[in-house]
């Protein structure tokens, strides 16, 4: 499952979508885009922490 605040756009100077993320609102680096799209066994949910803090996943009570 690809991360719900991922999304592709055009950059300002590249010839390809990138990568964009839409809780930092902005571009990120491959190695970022891998976690976004779960690859290479990592996992958004489990490895962003963008991700987990805008869905409150590491809020009190949660274990973490």
């Amino acid at each position: 499952m690809t991360c719900p605040h991922l999304e592709y756009r055009d950059g300002d100077h590249a010839d390809t979508e990138r990568a964009y993320c839409t809780v930092v609102d902005g571009f990120v680096e491959p190695m970022r885009a891998d976690i976004c799209n779960d690859r290479h066994d990592l996992s958004h949910a489990t490895h962003c922490e963008f991700y987990r803090e805008a869905e409150g996943l590491d809020g009190e009570g949660d274990g973490s």
